[in-house]
């Protein structure tokens, strides 16, 4: 017998939903459904624009759908938390956008509502659904690079004029939440917890982080550099450094093109990894784990340590002088 797809609802009209919203027509596992904005004009014509069967002018609306199960947020990022609380509290499963939350007591207090309700709450870094982020894991794990003693990583890009999100303090803005929470995500995956982590910023006019720097200290003599930003231009690179050689990938958040650099010495490999859809395997593993046919990849572990280790960063960034995790 077929399982039947999971019927989602998203809450907001962000941009971000899109890349969603065309994974999702090609998995057989789910279906989005609904989406939600506050201005019930704006959620019509965007779902009628999109094909989605309803649309609601709040998220409370939404989120009181009997026939939605699973909900996708994409609120500006101090909103992550309490909405995805409300959903879990709703009797939905939730995939919220990256970074969940830079405070750990929220982080805690949401799985702890997840748990508590028996549904899935899971933080939305869809790089690391993709084959390449696997295999990169995978090589150095297994030591083509020798041990390893260093991770360097960036990510920025050029914000455009005019008011952003990205720029409001008071919605958790900033170049660090925005993506550098990739290279500090990433940094993680490879290493372990950070035991250690020094932080510089460049504020802007609105007070964010518009440019930002951190060295971090991993067990087993392991350091992380790493830089992103707002006002830099388009940049995004990973690279794992051994004592015997290196792993570089040229486009490891969003893997449009998946290859590794293998660097070792005077020879050098390339390995081709598969193309995929980050998104919709995000989505897929999602909604399998729903229908308990898979594991989620990302939970509460993953989710606390990024916050943890985010929190750490601006602390040290605010205070000029290494936080001890």
């Amino acid at each position: 017998m077929a399982i039947a797809p999971v019927p989602w609802g998203f809450i907001s009209t962000a941009a971000i939903n899109d890349k969603l919203l065309a994974a999702a027509v090609r998995s057989r596992r789910l279906e989005v459904v609904a989406v939600a904005s506050r201005e019930e004009a704006r959620a019509t014509a965007y779902a009628r624009e999109r094909g989605i069967e309803r649309a609601y002018g709040s998220y409370e609306e939404l989120l009181a759908d009997p026939g939605i199960e699973a909900v996708y947020i994409s609120l500006p990022n101090s909103l992550h938390v309490e909405w995805s609380v409300r959903a879990l509290r709703a009797g939905k499963h939730v995939l919220c956008e990256k970074p969940f939350s830079r405070h750990p007591g929220e982080v805690e207090h949401a799985f702890d509502v997840a748990e508590s309700e028996g549904r899935i709450l899971m933080e939305a870094f869809m790089y690391r659904h993709h084959p390449q982020t696997a295999r990169l894991q995978e090589l150095v794990a297994d030591g083509a690079v020798g041990s390893l003693r260093l991770i360097r990583a960036t990510f920025s890009f050029a914000l455009g004029a005019g008011p952003s999100i990205l720029l409001d303090l008071a919605l958790d803005g900033g170049g660090l939440m925005d993506v550098g929470c990739y290279c500090v995500n990433a940094a993680r995956l490879l290493a372990g917890e950070p035991q250690r982590v020094f932080a510089e910023r460049m504020a802007g006019p609105s007070g964010v982080d518009e440019v930002f720097a951190a060295t971090m200290r991993f067990p087993g003599q392991v350091l992380a550099q790493f830089d992103c930003g707002l006002r830099l231009p388009e940049r995004d690179e990973l690279e794992a450094i051994g004592e015997e050689g290196s792993v570089f990938a040229d486009d490891p958040w969003h893997c449009r093109e998946p290859v590794l650099d293998l660097r070792g010495g005077s020879a050098s490999e390339r390995i081709a990894v598969e193309r995929a859809d980050p998104y919709l395997l995000q989505l897929d593993n999602m909604s399998g784990a729903i229908r308990g046919e898979a594991e989620p990849l990302l939970g509460r572990r993953d989710a606390l340590g990024q916050a943890l280790t985010i929190d750490a960063l601006l602390r040290s960034a605010e205070a000029g002088r290494p936080v001890d995790l």
